[in-house]
């Protein structure tokens, strides 16, 4: 079994334009020398979006909610809408709208700029908004690969039915994961990804218990995202990003992927009082540790500090994108 190292949740919400109202559980510019980017490798930054309810926007045609075109450089951006609509355009022409259940996985590359707003559609009629946006970030050798956008449907995403171990002699199924990058067993994410990286987008419906197994050359988190449950016997609830022990193993030059030992994780959901059960989602995210220095400052990351500076010169003097 991962044992847990800590659990990440104290932050205090804040806003993303106005648009997005998120805690950041990651950030690859904190210094805490407890959870850093040494400890979320190759995961670079995490905002959680709890469900909020907005009104409808009387000027939602010619002012949405959202953010203005801004530039990203050096990494991944992996959105995921739980509840409302986002909508996306970039500088290389993708564009589209990510609806409840869908990823947005775009790779900035050696430069894009980009703007998300909520959806004419949800701010016209407002509801409840959901999402979670991550930073994955790129190895050198690919660090200004060309921009590129993975527009990934929920209809498109290979889904696992989760079956209840407390009880072998009854295959109930407590829930689902949706493999949305890296493998379940012989099961493949739809997304692909620079380096070896599982996002498991997992809810669970009725109490039970289940076990997760990751590769145990990951750094591995995982992300309440609605609800409460026990995680190998600790009580977590949304809000929450639980951080692993470092891994137990270290992938040498040549070892298959698929000839790596796994860890495991235990979830168990207990039953309520009064029987009904509400979902509990959950986000899991594991990647291989890139090991590579990393320099960021604001929505670019680099290796080094002459990178960095070099892009700023780039964007500054409207170099950035050519």
């Amino acid at each position: 079994m991962r044992p847990i190292k800590n659990i990440h949740g104290d932050k205090a919400p804040h806003w993303v334009g106005d648009g997005f109202y998120v805690k950041t559980l990651i950030n690859h510019l904190d210094d805490n020398p407890h959870f850093n980017y040494s400890h979320t490798d190759p995961f670079l930054l995490f905002d959680y979006g709890k469900p909020t309810t907005f009104d409808p926007n009387p000027n939602y045609k010619t002012q949405p909610h959202g953010v203005g075109q801004h530039p990203h450089k050096g990494f991944e951006t992996v959105t995921i809408a739980y509840e409302g609509e986002i909508s996306h355009a970039d500088s290389v022409g993708g564009q589209g709208i990510i609806q409840k259940g869908d990823v947005q996985w775009m790779t900035a590359g050696r430069g894009i700029m980009h703007e998300e707003f909520h959806s004419k559609a949800f701010g016209q009629c407002g509801g409840v908004f959901s999402m979670v946006q991550l930073w994955v970030n790129l190895p050198s050798a690919h660090k200004l690969t060309d921009p590129n956008y993975q527009s990934i449907k929920r209809a498109d995403l290979p889904i696992v039915e989760l079956i209840d171990s407390s009880n072998p002699d009854h295959q109930t199924t407590i829930g689902k994961a949706a493999i949305i990058a890296g493998a379940w067993q012989e099961i493949r994410g739809a997304a692909n990804t620079f380096t070896p990286i599982n996002l498991w987008d997992i809810e669970l419906h009725t109490a039970g218990a289940t076990t997760l197994k990751v590769p145990n050359t990951h750094n591995t988190l995982l992300l309440v995202q609605e609800g409460e449950l026990l995680v190998n016997g600790t009580s977590v609830s949304a809000g929450n990003l639980i951080q692993f022990d470092a891994p137990t193993q270290h992938r040498t030059d040549g070892q298959a992927q698929q000839t790596l030992a796994t860890d495991n994780i235990e979830l168990h959901y207990p039953a309520t009082e009064n029987g009904k059960q509400a979902p509990v989602k959950l986000l899991l995210l594991s990647g291989e540790p890139i090991g590579e220095p990393v320099a960021g400052y604001g929505p670019f990351v680099m290796n080094t500090q002459e990178e960095l500076r070099q892009t700023f010169r780039d964007y500054q003097t409207g170099n950035f994108v050519k």
